[in-house]
C-alpha cells in the first residue's frame, strides 16, 4: 500500500479481534513513530508500548473516550515533554504508527487528549511529562472495507493563494 492508499483509506477501529500483534509488527509501529520528523530534531516523545491483558483492561476503565482500549492487545501511549512544539510533534509520531500498522491490516483510533493523569502512576510516568493519547491497536473484529470517507468537497475546504 502506497502513502496516499493510507492516508484515503484509514478509518477508526474500536473493536478488536482477540489475536496478538507479531512483535515484528510491533516494532514497525513503534520506529514509524519514533522516525517521525520534529521540530528542531527535539523528538519530545515517550512511547509506552502496553500489551498486559490486565494493565489494557485498566487503561480501557481509565480512559473515558476509549473503553475499547479493553479489547486491544496493544495500545501505545504516547508521552510527551513539556515543551512548544511536543504536542504538534507527538500527533505527527501517531500519525505515523497509526497509518504504518494500516498498511500492515491493523486498525487504531487515538483515546484521549492530554490530561489522563489518573494513567501516570500506574504506568510510572514521571509527573513532569504529559499524557498526549493513548493508541490501541488491534485487527478489526469485522471486515472494514478501505475507507469510504465522508468528506467535505474540496470546493469548501481547499484554497488557493487567498481566501
Amino acid at each position: 500500500m502506497n502513502v496516499f492508499d493510507a492516508v484515503q483509506t484509514v478509518l477508526a477501529i474500536r473493536s478488536y479481534e482477540d489475536k496478538p500483534i507479531a512483535q515484528e509488527a510491533v516494532e514497525r509501529i513503534v520506529e514509524a513513530g519514533r522516525l517521525t520528523g520534529s521540530s528542531m530534531n527535539r523528538q519530545p516523545w515517550h512511547f509506552l508500548v502496553v500489551e498486559d491483558r490486565e494493565m489494557l483492561r485498566r487503561l480501557g476503565e481509565m480512559a473515558q473516550s476509549g473503553p475499547y482500549i479493553a479489547e486491544a492487545p496493544l495500545a501505545v501511549v504516547v508521552i510527551i515533554d513539556r515543551t512548544r512544539f511536543a504536542v504538534s510533534d507527538g500527533s505527527r509520531a501517531i500519525q505515523s504508527m497509526m497509518l504504518t500498522a494500516w498498511e500492515e491490516g491493523i486498525g487504531s483510533n487515538w483515546v484521549g487528549f492530554m490530561g489522563l493523569e489518573e494513567v501516570k502512576p500506574i504506568l510510572g510516568i514521571p509527573d513532569d511529562k504529559d499524557i498526549l493519547a493513548i493508541v490501541p491497536f488491534g485487527y478489526p473484529v469485522k471486515s472494514v472495507g478501505k475507507g469510504k470517507k465522508q468528506r467535505k468537497d474540496p470546493s469548501e475546504v481547499v484554497h488557493r493563494e487567498r481566501w
